[in-house]
């Protein structure tokens, strides 16, 4: 992936799934339970700190995120303030 973060924007995957495996179709509810908020950093932008790319992280689940569609797939930007911490 060539896309780089500007400031303290972290790139992560966007963890919402609407569709299992075998190819069931969730609810929304559903959807949102089986997300998580612990996931790897893909890229950071050039002002981070305390995060980098492969990082495992853990993000604050009140946090809202944008949701980015970079070559056909979607993905959550968070600024690293919404960072509760790092594996």
């Amino acid at each position: 992936m060539k896309f780089k973060p500007n400031g303290a924007w972290v790139l992560l995957p966007d963890p919402s799934k609407t569709k299992t495996d075998s190819g069931i179709i969730l609810d929304r509810k559903t959807a949102r339970a089986k997300s998580t908020n612990i996931l790897e950093v893909l890229a950071v932008g050039p002002n981070c700190i305390f995060a980098k790319k492969g990082d495992t992280v853990m993000v604050d689940p009140r946090s809202e995120a944008v949701i980015a569609e970079i070559d056909k797939t979607q993905y959550l930007l968070v600024t690293e303030s919404q960072l509760l911490g790092k594996w």
